[in-house]
């Protein structure tokens, strides 16, 4: 009884975890770009002209925009991330770093949510840069598998 675990089935290799977290946080926050987009569209007209020039330089059409080609790209990057895409993987921290450093203008209108932004920007920036690594079908030695040659 050298390896009590040695029969039991397991799910994975424990990095899989991580890069389905840090996918499904790349597709949600695609869709809530677009969610973004959306809203930007529909209030451009609506908005005063003290908030617009504020927080959105006057156009919020251009923003809606932006929010919805970054809104594609992170989808099209989460679900390229599930596939063991090494540019996803990179175009994915890259996003995350960027989300995290434009998340902290806002901290002063909504802290808890700015600080909840950003630890989990950091936690998919970890899931990718540490579990995100080429697959390959070599398994480490145990117990019950031999060292290579």
């Amino acid at each position: 009884m050298d390896n009590y675990y040695e029969g039991v089935p397991t799910a994975g290799p424990p990095r899989t975890g991580w890069l389905t977290f840090s996918a499904t946080l790349l597709v949600v926050s695609g869709i809530f770009k677009i969610f973004d987009a959306l809203w930007a569209f529909k209030y451009d007209d609506e908005l005063s002209q003290d908030v617009q020039t504020f927080i959105f330089e006057h156009d919020l059409r251009s923003w809606g925009w932006v929010w919805l080609i970054v809104g594609i790209v992170l989808i099209v990057v989460g679900l390229a991330v599930v596939t063991g895409s090494e540019i996803a993987r990179g175009v994915g921290i890259f996003a995350a770093a960027f989300a995290a450093v434009t998340f902290l203008p806002w901290i002063y209108y909504k802290p808890t949510w700015t600080i909840l932004s950003v630890s989990l920007a950091i936690l998919v920036i970890y899931g990718l840069a540490a579990h995100g690594g080429r697959r390959s079908g070599i398994r480490p030695a145990g117990p019950s598998t031999p060292a290579p040659a």
